[in-house]
């Protein structure tokens, strides 16, 4: 790679090019402040073969854009490198994390210490001590530390969360938030899934973090969690499923549902406000179609017009989070809230575990002290297969 570059640009690699790598490479290309310069797989052929398929013109083109000279123009194609280390010698200024959680850590140290910025996929880590190490490394760096859940982003997100801080709406009192979704036996015979070691944890981790942080990133901190774990039809050594009631500051009290085996999946938000109920009903992604604010009787029909989600709207996605966070790297400005406070939703999961794991409810305050909860939790499980 050349030393020459344009200061408007961020030259960015990607480490690991399993599925969601191709999320991260178009919206960098899309973003219009990046440029994908490499990759590293430990298969050399999977990086290779990934490398070959995001060349295609239509790939880097903007969804929905006409065909122009310059978009049809292919890309310069990036460099497949051996390791991470090659890639951070070359020169690049983002590190995409997209590999498994249970190398996230050595990986984005790595690179902070390096001085490039992270951006790593969820879930960030395996423990919340592996979360602190790589914050402080980017502290120690002067470097950025983005943990990508998207679902904060989008138009309509935005606006709910304004009405919501502002109290327009009112005081919130009572939310649900369900992460309903099916993945077969095969998705858990990959051998770093449903393992404590590898995975850091079930569904509830991987997969209901999205609507557990979106729900936090809307009304704000979390004060306590009761929980259950399950296992009710899948071959694993977490979670299948589980179940919550988390209370949040001011009062507002959370029932948490997440499931693997939902043959019809959804994910989905309520909150019941004193003026009104918010819903968000999708399964991976929302747009302003997917919300709803529906006002409460004593509402007036001016009033409830003033919530109005904005005309020109944007659905959640990586391509957001992305051009947000290089905007603001780019002007050396702080991570927006779609991209900061990494922690909020990984303690609101290890809260989830450690209440299951001692039968009682855990506190912000105790999680946040407590070093047996940092570390990690290999979490009771109640089995309850009716019929086995």
């Amino acid at each position: 790679m050349t030393s020459l570059r344009d200061p408007r640009t961020l030259r960015a690699g990607i480490i690991g090019t399993g599925a969601i790598a191709g999320a991260h490479a178009l919206a960098i290309e899309r973003s219009g402040l990046g440029r994908l310069v490499g990759v590293v797989d430990r298969d050399p052929a999977a990086a290779a073969a990934f490398v070959e398929r995001i060349a295609e013109p239509a790939a880097s083109a903007p969804a929905g854009a006409a065909p122009t000279a310059a978009a049809s123009a292919p890309a310069p194609v990036p460099a497949v490198f051996a390791d991470l280390d090659g890639m951070l010698a070359a020169g690049i200024d983002v590190l995409h994390v997209c590999t498994p959680p249970g190398v996230h850590v050595e990986q984005a140290v790595a690179a902070l210490e390096a001085g490039v910025h992270v951006v790593v996929e969820k879930p960030p880590a395996l423990s919340l001590d592996e979360l602190d190490r790589m914050s402080a490394a980017a502290r120690a760096a002067d470097r950025q530390l983005a943990v990508v859940f998207q679902q904060r982003t989008g138009t309509a997100a935005a606006r709910v969360r304004e009405l919501l801080r502002s109290g327009a709406l009112g005081r919130p009192l009572i939310a649900t938030c369900h992460t309903l979704w099916f993945r077969d036996p095969a998705y858990f015979a990959v051998p770093w899934r449903g393992s404590w070691a590898t995975e850091g944890g079930g569904p509830t981790l991987g997969h209901g973090i999205h609507q557990i942080d979106l729900l936090a990133w809307l009304v704000g901190d979390w004060q306590s969690v009761t929980a259950q774990l399950w296992r009710l039809d899948r071959e694993t050594g977490t979670e299948d499923s589980s179940t919550a009631v988390v209370t949040f500051e001011g009062g507002l009290v959370a029932s948490i549902v997440t499931s693997a085996v939902a043959p019809r999946e959804t994910s989905s938000i309520r909150i019941d406000t004193k003026r009104a109920t918010i819903t968000v009903d999708h399964l991976y992604g929302h747009g302003h179609e997917n919300w709803r604010i529906a006002p409460a009787p004593h509402v007036s029909a001016e009033e409830a017009a003033g919530w109005a989600l904005p005309d020109a709207g944007e659905r959640s996605g990586h391509d957001p989070l992305v051009r947000e966070v290089y905007a603001a790297l780019l002007a050396g400005e702080p991570l927006p809230s779609t991209a900061s406070d990494p922690a909020r939703s990984f303690e609101l999961v290890t809260a989830i575990y450690a209440s299951a794991e001692h039968g009682r409810a855990v506190t912000a305050e105790e999680l946040r002290s407590d070093a047996r909860f940092r570390a990690g939790l290999e979490s009771t499980v109640v089995e309850r297969r009716p019929g086995r």
